[in-house]
């Protein structure tokens, strides 16, 4: 059985506290403006006039239609700018992180105004800022929380970071911190480049957001929330170019592989095999649990849904969350569990078997039940 369960005392996630971007749009409108900005970056590039700009656009349109996240799988998507402007035309990596501490900075500061007590812990979940000090480290030392707060940073490690800051939660509750603040700030859209046309970019482009959560990790005491009953990783074999997520000049870049959801399919049943008998379960409880996946992608919830057998019902939750806020990194899965705590056609009790896939490439999972 694993660790997260072998004393009484055992940790819960409870307090979600979810924060919507500045900017929300519907994913049509979203799509629109895509093919606006790299249509304006070739033009800009190649020199073209009306007509080559309107010839461009119509090649983008047909590229996103193919192959990009539609209106049909995401209603609308969080951004830190407004889509009426575009203030990543000519940044580099250095203007998208001070956007990123100015925005996260002011988010720490809103976001814990109220707080009259400092947590033990912060876990600073992100992948996509580098800053030192960072929002977290800012925030302890405006409030003179320094002497009772550590702060450390769970960064690069992308959609599945959430389960990693599990394992530190549970560090930092095992020596002697009784509330750990797990907090997620994701700006995926500083990281847009109108100047790659890239299909694979295309999709990242039409498929990512911003997400901004954070919830606590404390004790078992019999509260309402989410037992951590198991967490368990493997790096898929032979799939170490399957994703990656790099520094470039404008920002981050993501890759992804066509043989991605393949990967996944490959190792997903032997891999929930060994992460539901972590939590003392067999394969047997799958039929009575809740799936939350991590929407990587629709595709990614269709593969999860066939290798492990699941209904419709299973994932629905995975899917509302892709539909009303686009996949926000590794804030998505903390929205999800944050879906089923609050549901409350879901009865206590109920498993929650949590998957999510990264660079690596990198298969996470935790079983969490409803308490």
């Amino acid at each position: 059985m694993d660790r997260f369960v072998h004393s009484a005392r055992a940790m819960l996630l409870t307090d979600f506290v979810p924060t919507s971007p500045r900017y929300v749009t519907e994913q049509r409108r979203s799509l629109d403006w895509l093919i606006a900005v790299h249509s304006d970056a070739e033009a800009r590039a190649q020199d073209f006039d009306g007509v080559g700009r309107a010839l461009y656009a119509a090649q983008i349109a047909r590229a996103l239609r193919r192959c990009g996240c539609s209106e049909d799988h995401i209603h609308q998507r969080g951004h830190s700018f407004s889509l009426d402007s575009n203030p990543l035309q000519d940044a580099g990596t250095g203007a998208r992180m001070r956007m990123y501490s100015e925005i996260v900075d002011a988010y720490f500061a809103e976001t814990y105004s109220t707080e009259r007590e400092p947590p033990d812990d912060f876990v600073h979940v992100t992948c996509t800022g580098y800053v030192s000090p960072s929002g977290a480290q800012k925030l302890v030392a405006a409030r003179g929380w320094g002497g009772a707060t550590r702060v450390t940073h769970a960064y690069h490690m992308g959609c599945y970071a959430a389960v990693p800051a599990l394992r530190i939660a549970a560090g930092a509750l095992a020596t002697g911190s009784r509330r750990t603040d797990i907090v997620h700030t994701e700006l995926c859209s500083l990281h847009l480049d109108p100047r790659d046309h890239a299909l694979e970019q295309l999709v990242v482009h039409s498929l990512f957001a911003d997400g901004l959560i954070r919830y606590r990790a404390i004790h078992d005491r019999g509260e309402p929330g989410l037992r951590v009953l198991a967490a368990h990783e493997r790096i898929a074999p032979g799939s170490e170019d399957s994703m990656s997520w790099a520094v470039g000049d404008t920002g981050m870049r993501m890759t992804l592989g066509r043989d991605v959801p393949d990967k996944i399919a490959s190792c997903l049943r032997e891999f929930v095999l060994e992460l539901l008998a972590r939590a003392g379960y067999g394969l047997q409880a799958l039929s009575g649990a809740l799936v939350a996946a991590h929407p990587g992608g629709p595709r990614i919830i269709e593969v999860v849904r066939a290798v492990l057998e699941l209904s419709e019902g299973q994932v629905a939750a995975s899917r509302a969350v892709l539909r009303e806020h686009g996949n926000m990194s590794s804030a998505t899965l903390p929205y999800i569990w944050m879906n089923m705590l609050e549901d409350t056609s879901v009865p206590t009790g109920t498993p929650i078997v949590s998957l999510a896939f990264g660079p690596g490439l990198t298969v996470c999972g935790a079983v969490l039940e409803k308490r």
